[in-house]
């Protein structure tokens, strides 16, 4: 009895090499800073040319040129960067005690189950409140202080970093877990050597997002409590009917959530260098 011809593969299958697999193509250097600057230019094109119709008046709408216009000699003032600097640090320092309170929590209570699950009914109580809701117990604990600010940007981004450290002391491997024990190593060598390492992309990512949020919690604060920084220059212009300036400052504040951004992602990039997926970027 005779063995049957082995099969061979179809053409184009992709089951060995030939003229039909085609390997994929990288896109080319820079081409989503091009396309980003594209995109940013149809934007600004549309901006200045709709307020020139009779769709909306220039009053309320003023052109793109005129915008930037007033957001250069604004940007030449001192006023404008005592604002700018005065709404990056509250941003910073509400970021930073967030940033060590959830750490400390996060991994206390991460690493023990029991307390974990006993804590779990309360923060998912706690952590839909929006902040702004707080606002009125914040201008009657500390009026128009900076302390008011810091309450609703510390209480947005602490659950944003929280509940990241909490998945990533979850996601640790039982394996690596019982093998550290049993090497012997204690509570301290674990959490530096495995906890840590596999908390931290979940951490970042906590940082990224609740960078953000703190943000936007600085300059709605600023808006509407009055402390110091571009939300009350912008609510200074509105008041004043200053609808260019209004706009100016506005889009300042967009720059200034991209360079936030920027600034952390490029963070996040150096620390995760050995992590899959910053080398995964960095390949393609």
């Amino acid at each position: 009895m005779t063995a049957a011809p082995a099969a061979r593969p179809a053409a184009g299958t992709g089951a060995g090499p030939g003229p039909a697999a085609a390997a994929p193509r990288r896109p080319l250097p820079g081409r989503d800073a091009l396309l980003g600057v594209a995109g940013g230019a149809a934007f600004l094109l549309v901006w200045e040319a709709v307020p020139r119709t009779p769709a909306v008046s220039a009053d309320h709408l003023p052109p793109a040129s005129e915008v930037l216009a007033t957001l250069a000699a604004r940007s030449a003032t001192g006023a404008f960067w005592s604002a700018v600097g005065a709404t990056v640090s509250a941003w910073a320092l509400g970021l930073a005690i967030a940033f060590a309170a959830a750490v400390a929590l996060g991994l206390a209570i991460g690493s023990v189950p029991a307390l974990r699950a006993a804590t779990a009914s309360t923060v998912e109580f706690l952590r839909p409140i929006p902040s702004v809701a707080l606002i009125p117990l914040a201008i009657l604990m500390y009026g128009s202080d900076l302390r008011s600010t810091l309450l609703l940007v510390v209480y947005a981004s602490f659950w944003q970093i929280y509940i990241q450290v909490l998945y990533g002391v979850a996601d640790l491997d039982p394996v690596a877990e019982q093998t550290a024990r049993a090497y012997g190593l204690g509570r301290w060598a674990r959490l530096r050597h495995l906890v840590w390492p596999t908390a931290l992309p979940y951490l970042l990512t906590g940082v990224r997002l609740g960078a953000a949020v703190a943000l936007i919690l600085t300059i709605t604060a600023q808006l509407t409590i009055g402390t110091p920084g571009l939300g009350q220059e912008i609510s200074v212009a509105q008041s004043s009917g200053a609808a260019p300036l209004v706009y100016a400052l506005i889009v300042a504040t967009g720059l200034l959530g991209v360079a936030v951004n920027t600034g952390v992602r490029a963070v996040e990039r150096r620390l995760l260098r050995w992590h899959s997926s910053v080398r995964g970027e960095a390949a393609v």
